[in-house]
This record gives C-alpha cells, sequence and structure tokens, in this order.
C-alpha cells in the first residue's frame, strides 16, 4: 500500500489572471455603485423623494460590499502555503455565507419599509420626469452590472463573485421597487410600492437562502454531484495497471476540487510503478476536471473496501521479518546466497520472494524452497515463498 499526493503544475490555471478579471470587474461594479448612489440621493432630494434617497444610501452601502468582494477575492485566490496547505478558499465561501446573508437582510429591509409605508398611509410626493429618469437609468446600469458580473464569476468559477452579482440584482430589483412606487404616487397610487416590496422581498431572499445553503454544503464538505464522481471513476479506471478504484471522495474548497481516492494495482508490482500509475490517474482528472487542484491517491495492492485499517493484525516490518528468517534459515545454502529479499503483505500474510546466487550442483531449486518452507513452519504471519535463481536482482 502506497499514499502520494498531487498538485498539479502552475499552468493548470492561471489564477494571477482569474484574480485580475475578478478584481476588475468588482471595481467597474464599485465605481458604478458610486456614481449611481449619488445620483439617486441628489435627486431624490431634490424632488422630495424619501424612497429615491433611500435607495441610493443603498448603492452606497454596495461600494462596501464591492471592497469586501475584492479582499476576498485577493485573499482566497492565494497559493497554498504552510498554514494553509489546501489553498485559501474557504475565504471565498465564508464571504459568500456573508454576503448571502446581507441579501436575506435587504430583502427584510425592502419589505418592511415598504409595508411600513402603506400601513402608516403616508403620502409619497410627486417625482416627476427627473426622479423616474434616474431611477430607469439606475436600474439599466445595475442590470448591466449583474449580467457582466455573473458571466465573468462563471467564467472563473466563483461562488462569491456570483454573490456578488446577485446583490448587484437584489439593487436593481429594489430599484423597481422605488420605480413603481414613483410611478404609483405619479398616478396617485401608492399601494403599488408595498405589494412589489413584498414580491421583490421574496425573491431576493430566496436567492440568499440559495447561496447560504451551497455554502453551508461546502463548509461541511459535501461531495461533488454523483454523475461528477462517477466520471472520475471512470476516468481513472481506464488508466493502465488500475485494476479498479473505491472510497473516491472529493470536497469543494471556493472555486477548487479536493479529490482523494483508493486505487487498486497488480499486488506485486514495484513501489515506482505503483507510484507512477497513480500520478497519470491524477493526470487524467486534472486534465477532466480543470477545478481539479489537489489529487491524493492511495495505492493499494488488493481492495480494502470498507475496511478501516487494510490489515486486521499487526504483521512485523522488514527489520523484525528478516530477524525471524535469520533464525529458521541460517544454516541454510540459499539463504546465505540471497542478493535480495521482497516482502509482500497480502491478505494478512507475508508472501517472501528470494532471490539468490546459484546454489551448490548438488541442491536444486525446488529442493531448497521445500526445505526453507520446512524451516519456516513456525512463522504464522508467513504466506507464499518464491525462490528465483541467478546472477542476481537488478
Amino acid at each position: 500500500m502506497a499514499q502520494a499526493h498531487e498538485h498539479p503544475g502552475s499552468g493548470t490555471r492561471d489564477r494571477s489572471s482569474e484574480t485580475r478579471e475578478a478584481h476588475k470587474v468588482t471595481l467597474i461594479g464599485a465605481v458604478l455603485d458610486f456614481t449611481v448612489g449619488l445620483a439617486k440621493a441628489v435627486i431624490g432630494w431634490l424632488v422630495g423623494s424619501a424612497a429615491l434617497v433611500a435607495d441610493g444610501i443603498h448603492s452606497f452601502s454596495d461600494v462596501l460590499t464591492d471592497a469586501f468582494v475584492m479582499a476576498a477575492t485577493h485573499f482566497g485566490r492565494r497559493e497554498a502555503d504552510a498554514n494553509h496547505p489546501y489553498g485559501h478558499g474557504r475565504i471565498e465561501t465564508m464571504a459568500t455565507l456573508w454576503l448571502g446573508s446581507a441579501l436575506i437582510f435587504v430583502a427584510g429591509g425592502i419589505a418592511w419599509a415598504s409595508i411600513s409605508r402603506l400601513v402608516s398611509g403616508a403620502a409619497l410626493p410627486t417625482p416627476g420626469v427627473w426622479g423616474i429618469g434616474v431611477a430607469v437609468a439606475a436600474l439599466l446600469s445595475k442590470e448591466w452590472i449583474y449580467r457582466y458580473t455573473l458571466r465573468v464569476a462563471r467564467r472563473v468559477d466563483s461562488r462569491l463573485l456570483e454573490a456578488n452579482a446577485w446583490h448587484s440584482r437584489s439593487d436593481a430589483l429594489s430599484t423597481v421597487v422605488v420605480l413603481i412606487g414613483l410611478i404609483g404616487a405619479e398616478l396617485g397610487v401608492g399601494w403599488l410600492d408595498a405589494v412589489a416590496a413584498i414580491v421583490v422581498g421574496v425573491m431576493v431572499g430566496q436567492i440568499g437562502g440559495r447561496l447560504l445553503w451551497e455554502s453551508g454544503q461546502e463548509l461541511v464538505d459535501t461531495a461533488l454531484p454523483e454523475a461528477e464522481r462517477e466520471r472520475m471513476r471512470a476516468i481513472a479506471e481506464e488508466v493502465e495497471g488500475v485494476r479498479s478504484v473505491h472510497e473516491l471522495r472529493s470536497r469543494t474548497l471556493g472555486s477548487d476540487t479536493v479529490v482523494d481516492l483508493h486505487i487498486v494495482v497488480p499486488a506485486r508490482v514495484t513501489v515506482s510503478e505503483g507510484h507512477e500509475i497513480g500520478t497519470e490517474v491524477a493526470r487524467r482528472l486534472r486534465e477532466a476536471f480543470p477545478t481539479v487542484t489537489d489529487v491524493t491517491f492511495h495505492i493499494d495492492p488488493q481492495d480494502d473496501t470498507g475496511e478501516n485499517t487494510p490489515l486486521q493484525r499487526a504483521l512485523p516490518l522488514r527489520q523484525e521479518v528478516e530477524q525471524a528468517l535469520e533464525g529458521c534459515w541460517a544454516s541454510h545454502p540459499a539463504w546465505s546466497a540471497r542478493v535480495a529479499l521482497d516482502l509482500h503483505y497480502l491478505d494478512e500474510t507475508i508472501d517472501i520472494a528470494l532471490y539468490i546466487r546459484d546454489l551448490p550442483p548438488e541442491r536444486d531449486l525446488d529442493q531448497a524452497a521445500s526445505d526453507l518452507r520446512e524451516a519456516a513452519q513456525g512463522l504464522d504471519w508467513m504466506g507464499e515463498l518464491r525462490l528465483w535463481q541467478g546472477p542476481g536482482k537488478g
């Protein structure tokens, strides 16, 4: 049994490029949020619309969110280090949880403020063309940044950016509420504001709830979908030398995926060959799944599915085995002529392959093997014995 850990080369994912792209779209969103917020606040104050002023303050708050997203994206996409061997992807996950929570509070605030106005019977002032015009412009700009951010989020596979995109959409939806209220005030139908707020609040709340659920699933190490896991298993079993794959486990860390699996190989392959088989499995998995950044493979000489420990009893290691064999075979010519000793731990026993130089002419290989087996009858951990004769093991 062998275990190895494989990381991708630096060219597998261009993290610096992804981070730059994420920062670019977030910075554009921050500038837009500031501009839109300023326009809403100023025009709302001029036309006497408290709803438009409040929506402007909401847009200003988004600038702080954008700064938070930029910081989380920067630190969340840094390479692994000694204190964070699996990378910093969970920073993005925690930030997504925060944004999901913020969306739920925004949803509640939108609905509560409008319902309160409806219950109190407060009259909305007539906003005029300037108030309605700035609301329409803000709505179009926020919808554009939502679509742009979502497109980048999917390209760089960032749930945090996706959450920020939906936050922009929530701002657009809150502007819809304000716009409906403004138009209603213009037409003398103020209750439309409260009805629209309830609908929009539910929509934004659903988005926040989905982000909280997905991030929570990631924090408890939920596996990839079954279809993806089965595809990974099929890819691994296509590699030459792989007899089967079991205990394939996966989890996500931000935009990264971590996989570990047990690979069953022929029982008597060398350690280096088994490692190379596992390395090839890791290569193919990373080629098929670009988000896979870490593969840990466990090389098994036999299928140990479902066993907590591959061996049910403690078997002696090489030094103890050689001492025991020395005690049994010290006087045997084959033991004295050995050039190499291979041990294979299989089925709770140790199979022994003994490589020797030429035996004396009066002794043949079968007789020597028979004598060795008889002398070692007291070793209950000993399995098969194979005797090989030649000039030496390469």
